[in-house]
């Protein structure tokens, strides 16, 4: 995809670009454009572009006749100013805040960029394209939608009457090709060695919960822990948004559907947790826990369904806990308090917090074990955890991972499955990293 240049462009140049993409609409075959190639469509674009610029005697330099092409090529093939920032990999976070005011996130920071749109008018139907390819509609009467684009980045809009200064637009970049565990240690998210005990957790079907703030690697961190899910098992995923990128062969992907114009034709997180049931999963794999679906999860944890996998929003293992509790609740559920924690410890058996520190990095802060109930209290135990030190001259949080020094009671169910875990690898009194010979910070 061609990179839009960095530009001064004159004031004239949105009327202009406005006029031209009429013209441009009314003399182009868009039909038979989509049997052609893409590059032969750019080229024969390109082509009419200039000639209609000739004809039109249009009042453009050569360098704003060079964007006009790619500004209007965007236009026609993809969605217009966005595909510049969607073709730059460091981009992790693309946030329109309006028309003419649009962020992005590199390396955790956000910073405004020089990309517009026409106007409101022009943006609108950007979302519109975006939210119509997989179903789903937003205007006044629905004004919030989710989406996700081809490459399953996620994606959510806002229109009047609920945003009032213009519509806004918010996309989570999935990477093209999907990030391994490796890549997350190199990150320095976890070490190698919690990331062994992770992955023998998954190849040993220990139910997961994976604890975190928005935009702290939750659903990164789920795709990378079903990479080791084996290949002979039948995995179900469920999403609010299809977002998922397993990479097994035997997958059955399911995703909610929003009602229609007559309110009709809803598809509940919670229906699909419980029609999945019977299509004979060996693993659940649940994007995120929001509503009263944790019911039916918890019910499936305990009745055969190990392994399973999930999100939750939550600040730290505690408070994941606490969260389901009331998300339980908020799903008309009434049980006695013991129970329902019952239900709790049985089914989930460990924690994972991904948190985004304040430097704009992404860790792995603590693995806590469900060990199980005192009385009417939910036990734990944490694994591994990351302790900070301070802050470097350059605003990068320092700190290390450590052990705690207890060894899991799920060692016993590893070792079942023939994973053997190294003696040192729960021992407090050797940093992590400095038992991999690399720098603590």
């Amino acid at each position: 995809m061609p990179r839009a240049p960095a530009r001064e462009l004159s004031p004239g140049y949105f009327t202009t670009k406005i006029k031209l993409h009429k013209a441009l609409l009314a003399r182009m075959d868009l039909a038979a454009a989509q049997s052609l190639p893409e590059e032969q469509v750019r080229a024969q674009l390109r082509n009419l572009i200039d000639l209609l610029i000739g004809e039109e005697q249009l009042p453009v330099n050569e360098q704003e006749q060079g964007q006009l092409v790619i500004d209007l090529q965007n236009e026609v093939l993809g969605l217009g100013p966005l595909e510049p920032l969607l073709a730059d990999p460091a981009i992790s976070e693309i946030l329109v805040n309006g028309f003419d005011r649009v962020f992005v996130e590199r390396k955790g920071r956000l910073e405004l960029v020089g990309t517009r749109f026409n106007d409101n008018e022009h943006l609108m139907k950007v979302i519109d394209k975006i939210v119509s390819r997989v179903g789903r509609r937003i205007d006044e009467s629905s004004p919030m939608a989710d989406a996700r684009l081809a490459d399953g980045s996620r994606v959510n809009a806002v229109v009047a009457p609920v945003a009032l200064d213009g519509p806004a637009l918010s996309i989570r970049r999935f990477s093209v090709v999907p990030l391994r565990m490796a890549d997350l240690i190199e990150k320095r998210a976890l070490t190698a060695d919690m990331a062994e005990l992770l992955a023998g957790f998954v190849k040993a079907k220990v139910n997961i919960i994976i604890s975190g703030g928005t935009g702290s690697g939750k659903t990164t961190l789920l795709n990378i822990l079903s990479s080791y899910i084996p290949e002979g098992e039948r995995i179900i995923t469920i999403e609010d948004t299809a977002e998922l990128q397993l990479q097994q062969s035997h997958v059955v992907r399911l995703e909610t559907r929003t009602p229609n114009l007559e309110g009709n034709g809803e598809v509940t997180m919670r229906s699909l947790v419980k029609n999945s049931l019977r299509m004979r999963p060996d693993r659940i794999v649940l994007g995120e826990v929001r509503g009263s679906e944790v019911i039916d999860m918890l019910q499936a944890m305990n009745t055969g369904h190990d392994g399973s996998l999930t999100t939750v929003h939550a600040n730290s293992p505690r408070d994941a806990l606490s969260r389901l509790e009331n998300l339980v609740g908020l799903g008309g559920v009434s049980m006695p308090v013991r129970a329902l924690r019952q239900q709790i410890s049985s089914g989930i058996q460990v924690i994972v917090q991904a948190s985004r520190l304040n430097d704009g990095s992404r860790k792995i802060t603590s693995i806590h074990e469900i060990t199980g109930m005192e009385g009417d209290i939910i036990t734990s135990q944490e694994i591994f955890f990351f302790e900070r030190l301070g802050m470097s001259p350059d605003g990068a949080v320092l700190g290390r991972f450590r052990a705690t020094g207890v060894r899991p009671k799920l060692s016993e169910k590893l070792a079942a499955y023939g994973i053997v875990l190294p003696e040192d690898l729960f021992d407090p009194d050797f940093g992590l990293d400095d038992r991999k010979g690399e720098a603590l910070r």
